[in-house]
């Protein structure tokens, strides 16, 4: 009569090609992995190195885009201006340092009722004999005002002469009202209108 294994020799000895074939296919697992990391490390070098020159090519895009625009600080402005948003607040910066632009510039919001005779007046309302700026809040609560100037900003900095700025606005904002310009001398609009160059410097922080 054959003797037999005892059981749990039987089952250790059935477990161990299992644990070995467990094991081996870890080994063959992590060797791929390491295998593909190897394959994958170039590309990845590549990619990088590809995003690096979109991000300065588009860098030196934006360093290319005309003319930097002189902008006022904010130090001086009313409160309502500066807790404005950013757009708006960019606006009125931009309209205190460019009358000479602003002035050759049309709005459309129908504030030629109000008075005003250009873009500039929907931001300023007089400047004193010592320099300082009295400001007009009525740009604050009008998008019309507000796009026009940024309208203004973006087409300075692809070198846009002032005409060419009011040629666009006037055929852009016409439809939402009179221009405020149609109030002033003919002598003034021809001014303004040949008015083509832009002295701009850096922008000044607030």
């Amino acid at each position: 009569m054959p003797i037999s294994a005892p059981v749990g020799l039987r089952y250790k000895s059935q477990a161990i090609p299992h644990i070995m074939s467990v094991h081996t296919l870890l080994l063959e697992m992590l060797s791929m992995t390491l295998h593909l990391r190897r394959l994958l490390l170039p590309f990845l070098v590549v990619l990088l190195l590809l995003s690096g020159l979109l991000s300065a090519c588009s860098g030196q895009d934006a360093d290319n885009d005309g003319h930097d625009l002189a902008m006022a600080s904010l130090d001086e402005m009313p409160a309502e201006v500066k807790n404005a948003p950013a757009l708006v607040k960019q606006a009125y910066q931009f309209a205190a340092a460019n009358p000479d632009v602003m002035k050759g510039i049309p709005c459309y919001c129908g504030c030629g009722a109000m008075g005003h005779t250009s873009s500039y007046s929907c931001y300023v309302s007089g400047v004193e004999a010592d320099g300082k700026i009295n400001y007009d809040t009525h740009a604050l609560g009008c998008s019309i005002c507000v796009d026009i100037t940024q309208d203004t900003m973006r087409l300075l900095k692809q070198g846009k002469t002032i005409p060419d700025i009011k040629a666009y606005v006037d055929q852009t904002y016409s439809q939402y009202g009179p221009s405020n310009m149609s109030s002033m001398e003919p002598s003034i609009i021809h001014q303004v209108e040949t008015s083509t160059s832009y002295t701009g410097t850096l922008m000044v922080s607030q």
